[in-house]
């Protein structure tokens, strides 16, 4: 019993002491967005990420017609 209280003691200070030890303030307040700095969002460009969906799109509508070609092919050899 005597083990088993002080295994509990243990665990349940290191888990205290670990959530203490994590936890931060908040962040500083955001200054004023109209002065300076980047545009609001980062500025980011989307045409690297656009072009990159674009092409996805593409090679799995490619794959999804070839597939298509295959089965009607297939079909079309077997009658």
């Amino acid at each position: 019993m005597k083990k088993q209280y002080i295994t509990l003691v243990i665990t349940l200070a290191l888990v205290f002491v670990a959530n203490i030890a994590l936890t931060q303030g908040p962040p500083d307040p955001p200054g004023d967005p109209g002065i300076g700095g980047p545009p609001v969002g980062g500025g980011a460009s989307l045409d690297g990420g656009i072009g990159f969906l674009l092409g996805l799109v593409a090679a799995w509508g490619g794959q999804k017609v070839y597939r298509l070609w295959k089965k009607q092919e297939s079909s079309d050899d077997e009658n």
